[in-house]
């Protein structure tokens, strides 16, 4: 979607996206909760979303990102706690008199409404002529490349076209912020990755504040300016794509932030850091803090020291010098990917995941190779799963 859209005879368009004007309200929540009877569905929230940032409330299903986008929208009233959209409190407020807009991740369109008819439902309240709503429903349509289908009803409509129709029919409005709620699931996947991209053009060039909700890292990864991770209702850390991934708080966002996720090893850290099980120990020539009870290493951090040395060149290494000691290990399962290959390994009775952009021709399923891990990536948990600095 490009906001500089071309004519028939060739002459630029106008730039529709500079027309529709939105605010940009931060959203404020303070110590919010949601229960229903005994089930705990949100707990003790606080989480500042700053004006035209694009938020994503990233989980796993049950974690509390959809109520809590609901509570957002005023679909659910809290528990306990407040919300703040711009300077307005509006913990209580109808979800009507909010100022947002939301996509559904079922579209909710009218099937016996035109593409033309669903875009300009949501003006109708409003004190416009129908010159006005029907200038506001053409450069809508302009600016998401679906003019062609203003005739058109769902039914009739491609999956990534009603997309299209709901995001415009969330943005026509001129919102105080974008609520979108697993906005991509319907789709096939090569087009849930070209829509997502389009969602995120769209979003910095009206300069809107969004809240995303979705269960897919990799998407979460590819659109926010931050996450803010939950798990049991809980949030667990909230930073850039970049921080999340780097600097994980806790044992829980490093599992389920990457793909393939992180490997964890149980330790022991005495005069040096033992791998256990204690059966098949193995001493790595590293230092860790003495209340490391796991060590977390992911799998782009596993290095084959078998890699002959004509494959140097194709595989990223670490210095050296940042490389711990060998450890022995099976070669059990080999997956190409194409551009990469993941390696899973056994030590003794437990597994872990290598990746590796090119692998040696001597290493077959069954192999034993000799792998190393990047010191300056390993990362130290505490017996509760907190990260240790």
């Amino acid at each position: 979607m490009s906001s500089e859209l071309t004519q028939a005879d060739g002459e630029s368009a106008p730039d529709t996206a500079a027309e529709i004007e939105t605010e940009q309200a931060g959203i404020d929540l303070s110590n919010l909760r949601k229960s229903y009877g005994d089930v705990l569905a949100v707990e003790g929230l606080d989480l500042e979303i700053e004006p035209g940032e694009f938020l994503v409330l990233l989980g796993p299903s049950g974690c509390g990102k959809s109520t809590t986008l609901r509570m957002i929208a005023g679909l659910e009233t809290p528990t306990g706690g407040s919300i703040e959209i711009g300077d307005e409190e509006v913990t209580r407020t109808l979800p009507q008199k909010r100022g947002l807009s939301m996509v559904f991740q079922s579209y909710a369109l009218y099937p016996h409404k035109t593409v033309a008819g669903n875009l300009e439902f949501p003006l109708g309240k409003m004190d416009l002529s129908d010159e006005e709503k029907t200038a506001k429903v053409e450069r809508t349509a302009e600016m998401l490349e679906i003019a062609d289908l203003l005739d058109k009803k769902p039914g009739q409509l491609s999956g990534g076209q009603r997309q299209r129709v709901a995001v415009g029919r969330t943005i026509i409005r001129e919102p105080k912020a974008f609520l979108m709620d697993e906005p991509l699931s319907n789709l096939d996947a090569q087009l849930r990755v070209r829509t997502r991209f389009e969602i995120r053009e769209l979003q910095q060039e009206l300069g809107t504040t969004t809240v995303y909700v979705t269960h897919d890292q990799e998407e979460a990864m590819s659109v926010a300016d931050r996450i803010a991770v939950m798990n049991d209702g809980e949030l667990q850390q909230v930073g850039t794509p970049e921080e999340i991934y780097k600097t994980p708080e806790n044992a829980f966002v490093a599992g389920f932030i990457g793909n393939p996720p992180m490997n964890f090893f149980d330790v022991s850290v005495g005069m040096g850091v033992e791998l256990l099980p204690n059966g098949d120990t193995a001493t790595l020539d590293t230092s860790l803090p003495m209340d490391t009870e796991s060590l977390g290493v992911r799998p782009e951090d596993v290095h084959l020291l078998s890699t002959p040395a004509e494959d140097v060149a194709n595989v990223s290494r670490p210095d050296p010098r940042n490389m711990t000691n060998a450890i022995e290990c099976e070669v059990t399962v080999i997956e190409p990917l194409g551009n990469a290959y993941e390696l899973e390994l056994a030590r003794g009775d437990d597994t872990f995941i290598a990746r590796l952009r090119a692998l040696p021709e001597d290493v077959s399923m069954g192999s034993t190779v000799e792998v190393a891990f990047d010191r300056t990536e390993l990362h130290a948990f505490g017996a509760s799963g907190e990260a240790i600095r």
